[in-house]
């Protein structure tokens, strides 16, 4: 594994950690993560787990585990058909997951028309 590949994917691990969101299920959350990061970049990865944290602070107690994965997949899935329009700023995204956003904000462009699922 390359070190920007180990990078990234500490990220997306730190993002999960930070707010437990694995929850009771740590080790199914972590292989369908691991699918999730077979499919898609990191960085959409990333964009979709705060998305959907921000989404689920309304709910008490907090959603975790399968289900906020699951949460976090069908916003991947939609972003493959549709523009990805980001509810948030670099500034919050930085805020909220303790991370950089320049990998996420930065120069790549987000709202691409090319597939974002890793090729084949």
């Amino acid at each position: 594994m390359e070190i920007r590949e180990q990078l990234n994917r500490q990220r997306v691990k730190h993002i999960v950690n930070s707010y437990q969101l694995g929850g009771n299920e740590d080790h199914r959350f972590d292989l369908y993560l691991e699918e999730l990061l077979q499919i898609y970049p990191h960085a959409l990865i990333e964009l979709a787990l705060v998305e959907t944290l921000i989404d689920q602070w309304l709910m008490v107690p907090l959603t975790r585990g399968m289900e906020f994965l699951i949460r976090t997949h069908s916003r991947l899935k939609d972003w493959e058909n549709q523009p990805i329009v980001s509810t948030i700023t670099p500034e919050q995204f930085q805020q909220i997951a303790g991370l950089d956003p320049a990998p996420i904000f930065g120069t790549t462009k987000l709202a691409s028309t090319s597939s974002i699922a890793h090729p084949l």
